[in-house]
């Protein structure tokens, strides 16, 4: 063998390891972007998981916050009925049991909708009837709320039954 022969064969090698190490240079850059694609996909996997319990929870919550909403809206015709008998009979019994019921809703998220007084708000209130304007009075005095004929009621802000009213037009 020769000098010459040596040095070719050196190279050869040389060239042989340059193209395995870019082989392994290659490999590595796509395992790289694998792993990459795959600690991405993790993340929001982990983030979808984390806002799926969130959304659940706050479901949850919302659920037990009105699960008693049907039992309530049974038992308001009952304190309407109470209203009326306390106008008619002053029973100073009849208005602590009254009392009572309107404080353990009040502690269960139940809260009147102001009426008398008030602009008409469609999201709050039902007319039922509408009186004609008897003075020309300003432009202000329209769609104001007269007289309240049944109650309206919310239960953790949200209207769970609309005021009927009167309004003056």
């Amino acid at each position: 063998m020769n000098k010459d022969e040596i040095k070719y064969e050196s190279e050869d090698d040389t060239d042989k390891a340059d193209k395995k190490v870019k082989k392994i240079k290659e490999q590595f850059k796509h395992c790289e972007q694998e792993r990459a694609e795959y600690l991405a996909g993790w993340q929001r996997a982990k983030a979808d998981y984390i806002n799926l319990e969130k959304r659940v929870n706050q479901e949850k919550f919302e659920w037990i916050k009105f699960s008693n909403a049907e039992l309530i809206l049974k038992l308001l015709p009952i304190l309407d009925s109470f209203e009326v008998a306390i106008k008619h009979t002053k029973d100073k019994g009849l208005e602590q049991v009254y009392n009572q019921l309107k404080n353990t809703l009040k502690n269960e998220g139940l809260e009147e909708i102001k009426s008398i007084g008030e602009r008409f708000n469609p999201e709050l209130h039902e007319v039922s009837e509408v009186y004609p304007e008897q003075s020309r009075g300003t432009n202000s005095d329209k769609n104001i709320i007269t007289e309240e004929i049944q109650k309206g009621y919310k239960l953790h802000n949200k209207v769970i039954r609309a005021s009927k009213v009167k309004i003056g037009k």
